[in-house]
């Protein structure tokens, strides 16, 4: 099963490394990795995806903790989340496919962010699902490429704990 991890760490060299390091070491896999400062000076939240049963996940967190800079980790999957994920898309745009790729860039509340004589560059943000439904939608005039960010998640207001 796919886990979310939120680990706050001490911003400085080579935190990303010692994680990283931590789950090659022991073999797990990271689906998914982002890293960004927060609001507190010195400080960065990483949200990872990765998969593994219960007891997996409760190694990688226990590992994770002793790490020294590592501040917080929480499993995402014990509280309610909002996740989301932004993905480019360039696909092929011929005069003869413009107009239905972007009646689905309007069904999916997409942009276009870039555009040429044969491609469309659209920008979409939104939950793996989502994302996965459009790039399945797309598939048909001919994905050139695909980047992503990753999933970012918060813990939903409102709830206790």
């Amino acid at each position: 099963m796919k886990h979310t991890l939120s680990v706050l760490v001490e911003d400085e060299p080579g935190v990303l490394s010692r994680v990283a390091g931590l789950f090659s070491g022991r073999g797990f896999n990271i689906i998914s990795l982002n890293v960004a400062p927060t609001l507190e000076k010195n400080t960065s939240l990483m949200t990872i995806v990765t998969e593994g049963d219960e007891q997996i996940i409760e190694q990688i967190i226990k590992q994770l903790r002793k790490l020294i800079t590592v501040i917080k980790v929480v499993d995402m999957n014990t509280v309610k989340t909002v996740e989301r994920e932004m993905i480019l898309i360039k696909v092929n745009a011929q005069n003869s496919a413009r107009a239905e790729i972007l009646r689905i860039v309007d069904i999916f509340r997409c942009k276009v962010v870039d555009v040429s004589p044969s491609e469309i560059t659209i920008e979409a943000t939104g939950n793996s699902e989502k994302l996965t439904a459009l790039i399945n939608l797309l598939h048909k005039f001919g994905i050139k490429e695909i980047a992503r960010t990753g999933i970012v998640a918060m813990k939903r207001s409102m709830q206790l704990s």
